[in-house]
């Protein structure tokens, strides 16, 4: 005789299996007392006697004028194409930084005009790293993260 299962019994036992997998494969990371998945041991847990590779630490992040300068190139050159341009939140721009992409896009095309497209693509690589750098000389800015 089969027992009628209700929805909520159902729902239940998914989480349920969910849970139990869930804890299987946690349980299958690092070795055992390891809280981080370090060891203080010299093996991996693979082969008897193979020495493990130290963790290398995560790259630093990239500094905040070296940012400033890829994303105002990028949109930079973007508007240029396109001839327009976005809204700074959209582009993923301060509003600082939004300011530096006006001007280059202003001196990249003034620029196309009189050099032509290869003279404004050098001149936005240029500028954008000038301005920009100039903005985080000492550090970010202290107007706020939209600053």
């Amino acid at each position: 005789m089969r027992t009628a299962r209700t929805p909520w019994t159902r729902t239940a036992l998914r989480f349920g299996l969910a849970l139990l997998t869930g804890g299987l494969v946690v349980t299958g990371c690092g070795e055992s007392g390891a809280m981080d998945g370090a060891t203080d041991g010299a093996t991996d847990g693979g082969t008897a006697g193979e020495t493990r590779t130290p963790t290398t630490p995560s790259p630093s992040s990239t500094p905040p004028q070296d940012l400033c300068t890829q994303l105002v190139a990028h949109w930079s050159r973007e508007a240029l194409d396109q001839n327009t341009y976005g809204d700074y939140q959209s582009m993923g721009l301060s509003n600082g930084q939004y300011e530096i992409l006006r001007k280059v896009v202003d001196a990249a095309r003034a620029e196309e005009k009189r050099e032509g497209e290869e003279a404004a693509e050098q001149l936005i690589d240029r500028q954008a790293r000038e301005l920009c750098e100039q903005r985080y000389r000492d550090g970010t800015p202290s107007g706020g993260p939209w600053q």
